[in-house]
């Protein structure tokens, strides 16, 4: 299986602050799944990661880039799980970046390896970084289960950096409610967005009532 499949965590960057920040929208999800598809740059191909919405937020460094477009050649399937968005504020004026779980296989392997990119999804989007660097037998657990089987171990987040904050790394309440919208679940999601009225309503009553503005 070693051939057959990739699986690693990278960090990315952004072309610059401000194009950086569309990635604290909801279009750019911590576990949101994006495509890998690739630019010349004058000099070498680019990695760049799109969004759901074909929004290009960000890139891969050239070394990584290269090993990406070798599997692309040889028709592998590239997916990326977003696993967290940062800012750095130096240099002035600072720059966005984060990391992904990117994952290449074959696609003989496609239907397993995609059930398994979706639960390495769904993890994440709670905060928990899965492995995806498997090792041969590891691989063939996954095919052999369909994709129904994950590892147990999980990837720490990095070390933290000077002058490095962490935007996010996991989905909020609210972004769990923007994608069940998105996925079609109306009801649920109306139920989940009255919810959120009532429990920002009481938080505004209770302010006001301690500081006597009611």
């Amino acid at each position: 299986m070693a051939d057959r499949y990739f699986g690693t965590y990278h960090r990315f960057k952004t072309a610059s602050k401000d194009a950086g920040g569309a990635l604290m929208s909801a279009d750019n999800l911590v576990g949101g799944k994006f495509a890998i598809e690739f630019d010349h740059d004058g000099t070498a191909q680019v990695a760049w990661l799109a969004n759901p919405f074909g929004k290009r937020v960000g890139f891969f460094d050239p070394a990584f880039s290269r090993t990406l477009q070798v599997y692309a050649a040889r028709g592998f399937t590239l997916v990326a799980v977003l696993s967290y968005v940062a800012f750095r504020n130096a240099p002035s004026p600072g720059e966005y970046f984060g990391e992904c779980a990117v994952m290449a296989y074959d696609p003989a392997d496609a239907a397993a390896f995609d059930r398994f990119a979706d639960a390495v999804a769904a993890r994440m989007a709670d905060g928990v970084r899965t492995k995806v660097d498997l090792g041969p037998e590891a691989a063939q657990q996954v095919v052999g289960s369909e994709g129904a089987w994950l590892p147990k171990q999980t990837v720490p987040m990095p070390q933290a950096e000077d002058g490095v904050v962490v935007m996010k790394a996991r989905q909020s309440a609210l972004d769990k409610v923007v994608e069940q919208g998105r996925a079609g679940n109306k009801g649920c999601y109306v139920a989940s967005v009255a919810i959120l009225v009532a429990v920002v309503a009481a938080v505004l009553l209770g302010i006001a009532s301690c500081t006597g503005l009611l």
